[in-house]
């Protein structure tokens, strides 16, 4: 597994759009086998090798409960708890460099494919959440929801957010720090904006508003599966813990930027968005 992520992270390191989209495709093909494949062995070398997923070999993605179990899923989850094989740490930098080479057709399709990428690995390794609790990366999220750039990146931009903060009020603390409210609702008041976008930021919105519980029980599970496995405590993403805000202060918060957001709130208590919240 080592020399497959040693070798995509050859190719997202280089300023060729095609070795970058190589690189995206093999990352893309190992992540495909440990939440796809059926067997609980670790793959073959051979089926390693096999990188790219056909569609008439696709398969129902695993429960959560059996990828913990999975010897390519713990393998994966210990690679991940440091910096030297984080795939998280690797795919920001692509993000850097394909952000700064503008917007075009073929580069804007990159970065939306290493966004998609992203969101994945901070779904199956929560830790590695903890890197947009930095500034300079949680400023690169807002940065890709420019109004200037294509919707599909808005939307992937938005998911990845999510994802970004999910369980995390360290990161959404962050978030706050650098007006990141403002930049969603001036994104979704841009008359630029094309529907799909707008709708994905309400969903956002439905999100933010959502009430902390102090206790990351994702990240702790997580952390958990960690040191069973052997790969020790985890202390490399450790950080402090941040306080928590409820619906009430967030309500606060994005009315001085949105109106309407009482609806918001009694939609979400009514409707019981994201599983809904208690009266």
């Amino acid at each position: 597994m080592e020399s497959l992520l040693s070798l995509s992270f050859d190719y997202l390191s280089s300023f060729d759009a095609g070795k970058i989209r190589k690189g995206l495709r093999q990352l893309e093909g190992l992540l495909a086998q440990i939440c796809l494949s059926k067997s609980s062995k670790t793959p073959t070398p051979d089926r390693r090798r096999s990188v790219v997923v056909q569609p008439s070999e696709e398969q129902p993605p695993k429960e959560l409960s059996q990828l913990k179990d999975d010897p390519a899923f713990r393998e994966f989850f210990k690679l991940q708890e440091g910096f030297e094989w984080n795939v998280a740490i690797r795919l920001i930098s692509c993000l850097e460099r394909l952000l700064g080479k503008g917007s075009n057709g073929q580069n804007d399709l990159l970065i939306v494919s290493t966004l998609d990428l992203l969101q994945g690995i901070l779904l199956m390794h929560p830790p590695s959440r903890s890197l947009f609790a930095r500034e300079i990366y949680m400023n690169l999220l807002l940065d890709l929801l420019d109004p200037t750039l294509c919707p599909a990146i808005h939307s992937s931009a938005l998911h990845t957010l999510v994802a970004a903060l999910l369980c995390t009020p360290r990161n959404t603390r962050t978030f706050e720090t650098l007006d990141g409210l403002l930049t969603v609702t001036s994104l979704f008041k841009s008359r630029a904006a094309s529907r799909e976008v707008k709708m994905k930021s309400v969903e956002f919105f439905y999100f933010y508003l959502m009430p902390e519980t102090p206790a990351d029980s994702g990240l702790a599970i997580a952390h958990m599966h960690a040191a069973r496995s052997g790969s020790g405590s985890g202390s490399t993403w450790a950080g402090e813990e941040a306080d928590t805000k409820g619906t009430e202060e967030k309500q606060a918060l994005l009315g001085r930027h949105l109106g309407n957001v009482a609806d918001l709130v009694e939609d979400l208590r009514e409707s019981a968005v994201f599983g809904g919240m208690g009266r």
